[in-house]
């Protein structure tokens, strides 16, 4: 048995959330590989909406289990809230949860650190979510790290006063005042919580199920264009968010990789700094934002929005070996007498259709191909034969342009509302 990826191809918040919500029936296991608590995966049931941020999102079926990875970075307060909530809406979350032992655990002083480094960039500043994420990531490859299994050992309070105390000493290169005993008590009451959950040796515990032929999603978070490696450097998240990531975040060799699902939006967005080829600054702009609900689903800041871009979405496909797409929020594009999408970048003179070493906005003019709008409310649509000829001809527009089938539509925040084409 292979294991699937579903991943973003955009620079996150593509809808991850709710289509592993709508495919996990179908997998006994889900496990998020990568990230930290900086991911919001919203799903959405009839009037309840919840927002994961840790947890994988086969959290509310029955039967399936959700496995935080050895990729993914935790921090044990936001985690707890998360459970606290989860918990009271009945989800039996000690049941259904397994935690690998080699993901690392953010610190009190991690969040101080990536605040104090954040503040200390001033204009230049990335648009951290100050979740401590990235300084997290930096002393596990500074092989500094604390890990969910040190939590099991006689030594974990003097390892983690070795590291706090280092931690210490790097802040006082920065003018910036803080208190680590305002979170600390609380942290480590919450560390002594996290024994309560089935921690497990992860990449033994998934090969074992991908052995015993049992089907197994990996769910990434945030998108491929944040990757620290591919995306648009340095305005990047501080982990592997591609296809790669599913097999140093879970253990487990590219040989067993099977479906890869890239999932992106009928438009583009992106949170907080970084170059944005095809961004809108105008009322169309603000009117996806708004049609869109566009605003962080983990800091609530706006979105910026614009055009489908199809230079960076075959990227994406490219570096992750896309073997499906799943088109979210085409339902946002409803009212739209015409739709843009970005097939190439003029740079000077010269139109490039290759994703570009460095992608600063300011140099880059989006060569546009228009289509009419279906000018139609998509959104109680249940059948593919029923969506209108000019979404489809926009779908098989970008099929045609990719070489990669488009086989499920969103056309609104339900699981509900979810269209999964025959093939």
């Amino acid at each position: 048995m292979k294991i699937d990826v579903l991943l973003g191809l955009q620079w996150g918040d593509e809808g991850k959330g709710k289509i592993v919500d709508v495919l996990a029936p179908q997998y006994p296991v889900v496990a998020r590989f990568q990230g930290g608590p900086n991911a919001g995966h919203s799903l959405q049931f009839g009037d309840q909406k919840f927002i994961l941020h840790t947890i994988p999102s086969g959290i509310f079926h029955n039967g399936v289990v959700n496995v935080i990875g050895n990729g993914v970075v935790i921090d044990p307060l936001i985690l707890a809230q998360e459970v606290k909530a989860l918990e009271q809406m009945k989800v039996p979350v000690t049941e259904r949860l397994y935690i690998a032992k080699k993901a690392h655990l953010i610190l009190p002083t991690h969040r101080i650190i990536d605040a104090a480094t954040e503040a200390a960039k001033g204009a230049e500043k990335i648009g951290s979510t100050l979740k401590g994420i990235g300084p997290a990531y930096m002393d596990k490859t500074g092989r500094n790290g604390l890990r969910v299994g040190d939590i099991l050992l006689p030594s974990f309070l003097d390892k983690y006063q070795k590291l706090r105390k280092k931690h210490v000493e790097f802040l006082r290169q920065f003018d910036f005042s803080y208190s680590i005993e305002e979170h600390e008590e609380q942290w480590l009451k919450e560390i002594e919580n996290l024994k309560q959950y089935n921690i497990v040796d992860g990449e033994f515990f998934i090969n074992g199920y991908i052995e015993s032929s049992k089907k197994v999603l990996a769910e990434g978070a945030q998108g491929a264009l944040l990757d620290i490696d591919f995306g648009s450097y340095p305005f990047v998240t501080s982990s592997t968010t591609t296809c790669a990531g599913a097999c140093t975040g879970l253990g487990v060799p590219p040989s067993k990789i099977g479906k890869v699902y890239g999932i992106f939006k009928a438009y583009c967005t992106r949170v907080g700094s970084g170059p944005f080829p095809t961004e809108l600054h105008d009322e169309t702009g603000e009117e996806i934002r708004q049609l869109g609900r566009e605003f962080g689903a983990t800091t609530g800041r706006p979105r910026r929005t614009g055009w489908l871009d199809l230079v960076a979405l075959k990227y994406s496909i490219m570096i992750n070996g896309v073997s499906e797409l799943i088109m979210m929020k085409a339902d946002v594009l409803d009212t739209f007498d015409q739709i843009k999408v970005a097939v190439a970048y003029k740079i000077g003179k010269t139109e490039h259709k290759q994703f570009p070493y460095e992608i600063q906005t300011e140099q880059i003019e989006p060569v546009f191909k228009e289509f009419k709008g279906w000018k139609r409310n998509l959104s109680s649509i249940v059948n593919e034969d029923e969506l209108p000829f000019e979404l489809m001809n926009y779908v098989r527009f970008i099929e045609k342009e990719t070489g990669v089938p488009v086989t499920v539509i969103s056309l609104g925040p339900d699981r509900a509302q979810t269209i999964m084409r025959q093939r």
